[in-house]
């Protein structure tokens, strides 16, 4: 990472840190979205799966097994570039952090309890797993459909998922600007996006999906200031009309599509 992409995350940090004013749910007067944000996202509890997922990440940050990764993120082509890397600095850098895998749990038990049926939730971009795992267990009746560009990232992602004996995972390997095709006419309570970090295919994975949602669906996008560029891709999704409100969490922001909702944002600190 060059210094300038460090600067940039350093001051939007400082910014959110500042400018965050809805981090206990004042200001917002749907019961919904004030229940997520008073007793879902501020939820410091310890959940029954969480220990036996990070001690999963401590293996794969311990892990020093090198591996060819396909990659067709910020960098890549779409063909893929193969680079060799390590199993604990993918696990290191790449990874979800447990703070927002944990709050996209807990916010998954929210919405099972609120609808009262199994869940459909899309990830795209597996990684190692973890923030799959996460998904998968917050009830093993959802179903978890994850997306994953590189078969040997998704070889240790289904080990993951064999040892914590999930079975409600399914995956598809290959390109997500292919991939994705084959789930775009599925309805999705939530999607996860943590996968190629640009302007352009942000705001084309989300605009794919945005009118495939269920009425309560959310739509989370990873890191959000991981530049300027994406960024900007926050920003103009915020704006659709099928956008009714939205959460800045500085790591992720949530899109929420319900029509019921007036159009807001609001700032939030995890």
């Amino acid at each position: 990472m060059n210094i300038r992409a460090v600067l940039y995350r350093v001051w939007t940090y400082f910014w959110h840190h500042v400018s965050a004013w809805n981090t206990t749910g004042e200001g917002i007067h749907s019961p919904y979205l004030f229940a997520i944000v008073r007793f879902i996202l501020r939820d410091r509890n310890s959940y029954y799966c969480f220990r036996d997922i990070e001690r999963m990440r401590e293996q794969l940050k311990a892990c020093e097994d090198s591996i060819e990764v396909v990659d067709f993120g910020s960098r890549g082509t779409k063909e893929g570039r193969v680079v060799s890397r390590r199993v604990c600095d993918i696990a290191r850098t790449h990874l979800e952090s447990a703070e927002v895998a944990q709050a996209l749990f807990r916010l998954l038990l929210f919405m099972h309890e609120d609808c009262k049926r199994p869940l459909k939730v899309l990830e795209l971009g597996t990684s190692l797993g973890i923030t799959t795992a996460y998904l998968a267990s917050a009830d093993t009746r959802n179903r978890v459909v994850t997306l994953e560009g590189s078969e040997a990232v998704l070889k240790i992602a289904k080990g993951i998922w064999r040892t914590l004996m999930l079975e409600n995972v399914e995956w598809k390997e290959g390109n997500i600007d292919d991939t994705l095709n084959i789930y775009a006419r599925d309805r999705w309570d939530l999607v996860f996006v943590d996968a190629n970090h640009t302007y352009e295919a942000t705001k084309r994975y989300v605009e794919t999906l945005l009118g495939q949602m269920e009425e309560k669906g959310i739509i989370a996008i990873d890191d959000i200031y991981y530049s300027p560029e994406m960024t900007q891709a926050w920003r103009e999704l915020q704006q659709d009309a099928r956008v009714t409100t939205s959460m800045d969490l500085y790591h992720v922001g949530l899109l929420f599509v319900d029509p019921h909702y007036l159009k807001r944002h609001y700032k939030i600190r995890l």
